[in-house]
């Protein structure tokens, strides 16, 4: 497994979390963004930085992405891509996408676009909080042992 990290809008603390999982546990954490981002000296974190452009770094984490590697973002398509190709994905939120819900979350994406492109206002994402970021930590805490289990004989 590798963490794949939609960094351009992955909000600091989750990205602090990450860093403290892959310490912890040794997994490779990629942060994919158009512009530089700061990361600590671990050897398992790295960052790719691609060309600045609309989905080019959700097409690089698609392109690079195996089954059974993990992606951090909340870009439902991204997410969608994801999990059609056996990969999961998390929201920032803690919410783990799946087979049985990404249509649904699509669905909505694109009704909302619908009525922002018809002017009506329906407002972004509330402010992370600070249950987002406890069930962020829990859902991938529980991945992560998941994994880690699947490792021991």
């Amino acid at each position: 497994m590798q963490i794949w990290v939609d960094a351009d809008a992955c909000p600091v603390v989750i990205k602090e979390i990450l860093f403290r999982a892959a310490e912890r546990t040794g997994i490779r954490v990629t942060l994919v963004a158009n512009q530089a981002l700061r990361t600590p000296p671990l050897a398992n974190v790295r960052m790719l930085q691609v060309v600045a452009g609309f989905d080019v770094a959700d097409n690089e984490i698609v392109k690079r992405l195996q089954a059974g590697d993990l992606v951090i973002t909340s870009d439902i398509p991204l997410a969608a891509e994801v999990v059609e190709k056996q990969g999961l994905a998390l929201s920032p939120r803690g919410e783990l996408f799946s087979a049985e819900n990404i249509k649904a979350r699509l669905n909505m994406r694109d009704f909302l676009d619908t009525l922002r492109s018809s002017g009506i206002q329906t407002g972004g994402p509330a402010v992370l909080n600070q249950q987002d970021r406890q069930q962020f930590a829990n859902q991938l805490d529980k991945l992560l042992s998941k994994f880690m289990q699947s490792l021991q004989p």
